[in-house]
């Protein structure tokens, strides 16, 4: 006798009878179409999909009903044998699949907890222990790890729900460390839904690390006495393996050690801790002999063991701005500190004479010092151009071109000590008569044998170009051998020189030499530079005129990342030495503590000038030249942060003023510490005669500029601070660098510190970034906090956020303070970053390494932008980085549910008045504002390659 549907029973696997529950099917059912969306779980789902389920589960039920019915029920597998059926019925093939994958996983976690007999006593599951023997996988101890891992936020993370993706994931012989691999990747990929998953991946990530390093991962009551335990057996053990320096043995390593405190292991988060075990713990064998805190005291050891008295002292001071995240060294020095070849430099600038042995000796020279993860500027102006006259072998020359393809080579073959790609930058001035083929060197079409796709490109252009191109003037290209002193000449004198020889080539006394219209070369340096993302804009003259060493030299190209000026030439490369002070550390209780500030620069300083003595220089011209002048180039990161933790828009004049006032300050400070150096250890070897000695600090020498491009610098020049203890200072005492001053990328130290990088704006709120660690997702904890405040933090927003790909602007649910404190770096207009740096930049006698941002670029935007830059009195640019012609294709249910995306971020078209070539390139035109197509990409905003200079 048939059953009433009320009375229908299902048989479970341990032989358990239940009543029919048709809702479990349809659970089932949607969480399989959720997969195939690739939504979380529990993610609602649109009335079109429900209606989908609702038709599967009924097809489905009408089935099961016929088996239920009967007084023996029906079991749970020949359920699940009728769902797939029936979704493959509906024509739901890829859910079906979904759904067996889903039966197959939970199966073999049935087996793997012992949730059903097995037909013989083996486990299913085997893991492999580093020594080769194979034990039974125990879920309790996978649970008992992940459960302390989630300690404090039960009610946001499941430790349940990262169980169950450890057992799917695990197999027969897996490898321990595979294991806690899984368990790391169980947390990471569930970030995007709450910071709480970030804590979790740290946590697991640091007891993989303590594991490796101490052999055990101790309880946090016992975590400090393992730390002092095994902080000399660390030292001892890679000064016999020859991985660090044997003059660490002489450090009173118990006090060190003593003086360390583990518990700031809980300040990273997981992607910094994953990025120093990639590539900056030292390990021997592959087995890593540091953790996080003996890394931050050995880099202090390592920048302290030529300090003359109580270097116990030095290198906790040094370790202190370390470890807590207030200052960070740059990567060469993380890299390299107290190990035998301790290269801690950043960045070398060489310049190349017009002859072929010092042609060749320069790449060779590039690959010491990439070796060393050493990022290099070349400037190649004096090498004579295309058809110029050899008057050796009485034949032509085939110009710049040839050889900058044999750095691009070398480049390629020598990376950074294998730790990441080498990376180089050349430089060309305006006036050079090859420039045009300079322009095309990263083009994707053309001559191979005159492309360098793995080469940096950058212009070095004169203040006189600029002038032209507004005057709708004439521009004339020359070859170096004919007008030898330009090279060497800027300012006043340059346009001086440069008119002379417009005169001889006019007379027929200069045979080699082409004129155009500069606003013509203008559209192609912008047209290349929007086309590939180079030749970068950068600008001789204020370079020059505002340089503190123009007494011995001048400053013929920036570095590799455009924000390191010293002088060069042929008997000397420029050497600069790095480092970061993070803003966010210094906002406390709300407001930017001035005097912790005072104190970290302070330090901060005395670490960089301490670089100069103990560093490993691969050329005797480097070492020459950085023991002469001895630069530094202290610089920032973390702006960004510190304007939300200020709940400061980067888009207002709010922003603008703490970007002079902070960056004065860190002037300030640091300018006075290497006055007190200069009195405690001398002034450097080329003070007489500079601007230091003169009298001029970096704020005085705007006038400079303005008096020799004859136009008014409009930047305010107001100070907070009383300068005249300073210059009293340095009157007494002389400086102890040449340059103390210069804000670097931070690609990488930023992302260890957990904060954003430079000056940079929020790229987005949620994003994907790559590194050479892998891809990870992040999520702005800030503003999740804010969101969690106002209880708007959920499945919801987080989908929303991903539709807008990463942007909060047109979620109207969210307040609009908010959103206008949250802007991306595109919704930014450029004009607020470059305002920004034209105050920062009265203050440093260096450069920074400006990005600039367009979400529509056009020709007219283009021009105006890096024109306000020039007005503006910056030295440099960096990167011009703009959207991808195409954003993720969204799907019709987003559409429904979110309607139309806002016109920036729609997928866009080529501009109709430039013609489109199938290489993504494009013709060029007449016209300055059709010269730029109207989508395209300059570059990744994280390109994984490009952390040369941090």
């Amino acid at each position: 006798m048939l059953r009433a549907p009320h009375e229908w029973v299902v048989r479970k696997r341990d032989g358990r009878v239940v009543s029919f529950d048709l809702a479990r099917i349809q659970n089932a059912i949607a969480n399989a179409f959720r997969a195939e969306l690739n939504l979380a779980a529990g993610q609602p789902l649109d009335a079109d999909v429900q209606q989908e389920i609702a038709d599967v589960a009924r097809s489905v039920g009408d089935d099961i009903g016929v088996a239920a019915s009967r007084p023996e029920g029906i079991d749970v597998e020949r359920i699940q044998d009728l769902v797939e059926m029936g979704l493959m019925a509906c024509g739901q093939y890829r859910v079906a699949r979904r759904y067996i994958i889903y039966r197959s996983e939970h199966a073999k976690m049935r087996l793997i907890r012992g949730e059903v007999p097995v037909a013989d006593e083996t486990p299913v599951v085997h893991v492999v222990l580093p020594d080769g023997t194979r034990v039974p996988f125990d879920p309790q101890r996978a649970r008992k790890r992940i459960a302390e891992a989630c300690r404090g936020f039960e009610t946001i993370v499941s430790v349940d729900e990262l169980v169950d993706e450890v057992i799917r994931s695990v197999f027969d012989g897996i490898a321990l460390a595979e294991v806690y691999r899984v368990q790391i990747l169980a947390a990471r990929s569930r970030i995007e839904r709450d910071p709480a998953f970030d804590v979790v991946a740290s946590r697991l990530m640091r007891n993989v690390i303590y594991q490796e390093v101490l052999g055990e991962t101790p309880e946090a009551r016992s975590l400090t006495a393992v730390h002092r335990d095994q902080f000399e057996h660390s030292i001892i053990d890679g000064i016999r393996a020859g991985r660090l320096a044997p003059e660490l043995r002489s450090f009173d390593l118990g006090r060190l050690a003593v003086a360390m405190k583990p518990e700031r292991d809980d300040q990273f988060r997981y992607l910094g801790l994953q990025a120093i075990y990639d590539r900056y713990l030292l390990h021997i064998g592959g087995r890593r002999i540091e953790t996080p805190q003996f890394f931050w005291m050995r880099v202090a050891m390592g920048l302290a063991i030529q300090e003359p008295e109580d270097r116990e002292a030095r290198a906790i001071e040094f370790y202190e701005v370390l470890s807590t995240f207030r200052f960070t060294s740059a990567t060469p020095t993380l890299f390299n500190s107290a190990t035998p070849h301790p290269q801690l430099s950043s960045c070398y600038l060489s310049t190349v004479d017009d002859d072929l042995e010092h042609i060749f000796k320069v790449v060779s020279d590039n690959a010491k010092l990439s070796k060393w993860a050493g990022g290099l500027g070349n400037d190649w102006t004096r090498i004579r151009a295309t058809n110029s006259h050899i008057h050796g072998t009485n034949g032509k020359s085939q110009g710049v071109i040839p050889f900058l393809k044999v750095v691009n080579d070398a480049a390629v073959a020598v990376n950074q000590g294998g730790k990441r790609k080498g990376a180089v930058c050349s430089y060309l001035e305006t006036w050079h008569l090859d420039v045009e083929e300079f322009l095309d060197l990263r083009k994707n079409t053309g001559d191979e044998r005159r492309r360098t796709h793995d080469m940096h490109t950058a212009n070095w252009i004169p203040d006189l170009f600029l002038q032209r191109v507004r005057q709708n003037g004439s521009w004339t290209l020359f070859s170096p051998d004919e007008v030898p002193d330009l090279h060497d000449l800027y300012g006043r004198a340059f346009q001086e020189r440069y008119e002379h020889y417009e005169r001889l080539a006019d007379g027929g006394e200069i045979p080699l030499f082409r004129r155009l219209p500069a606003a013509e070369l203008w559209r192609k340096m912008l047209t290349r530079l929007f086309e590939t993302g180079h030749p970068w804009i950068t600008f001789k003259d204020p370079s020059n005129i505002r340089s503190p060493q123009d007494h011995v030299g001048v400053v013929h190209s920036s570095n590799l990342c455009t924000e390191i000026l010293l002088n060069t030439s042929a008997q000397e490369t420029a050497v600069c030495n790095l480092g970061s002070i993070n803003l966010k550390a210094h906002v406390v209780d709300g407001r930017f503590d001035l005097e912790l500030l005072a104190d970290t620069v302070r330090t901060a300083v005395r670490m960089l000038d301490n670089v100069v003595d103990i560093n490993f220089y691969p050329t005797p011209e480097a070492e020459r030249s950085n023991r002469r002048h001895r630069p530094v180039g202290l610089g920032i990161m973390g702006f960004q942060d510190a304007l939300q933790a200020l709940g400061i828009s980067y888009a207002s004049d709010a922003a603008v003023e703490f970007s002079d006032r902070s960056m004065e300050a860190i002037a300030y400070h640091a300018i006075s510490a290497s006055a007190d150096l200069a009195r405690e250890r001398g002034a450097y070897a080329t003070y007489a005669g500079s601007k230091w000695d003169r009298g001029l600090l970096p704020l005085d020498t705007l006038d400079l500029l303005e008096q020799n491009r004859g136009e008014a610098i409009q930047v305010d020049r107001s100070s907070a601070l009383d300068w005249q203890p300073v210059r009293e200072a340095i009157a007494a005492h002389g400086m102890r660098n040449s340059n103390v001053l210069a804000i670097a990328p931070t690609a990488t130290i930023s992302t260890i510190i957990g904060v954003t990088q430079s000056i940079e704006p929020a790229y987005k709120y949620l994003y994907v970034k790559s590194n050479l660690s892998g891809e990870f997702t992040q999520v702005s904890d800030v503003l999740v906090d804010e969101l969690k405040r106002l209880d708007l933090w959920d499945a919801q927003m987080l989908e929303e956020i991903k539709y807008y790909d990463g942007s909060i602007q047109n979620i109207g649910r969210i307040p609009l303070e908010i959103r206008r404190r949250y802007l991306t770096a595109f919704e930014l207009e450029p004009k607020w970053l470059i305002e920004c740096a034209s105050r920062r930049q009265k203050w440093i006698d260096q450069g920074q390494s400006l990005n600039l941002y367009l979400a529509e670029p056009s020709g007219r935007k283009m021009h105006d932008m890096y024109f306000l830059a020039w007005d503006k009195g910056l030295k440099t640019t960096y990167y011009l980085r703009t959207l991808a012609a195409t954003q993720v294709e969204k799907s019709t249910v987003d559409v429904n549910r979110f309607g139309i995306q806002p016109k920036w971020m729609k997928n866009k078209s080529a501009s109709s008045e430039v013609e489109v070539r199938r290489d993504g390139g494009s013709a060029e035109s007449n016209s300055l504002e059709a010269a730029v197509p109207q989508a395209g990409a300059m570059c990744p905003i994280d390109d994984p390659g490009c952390e040369s200079c941090q």
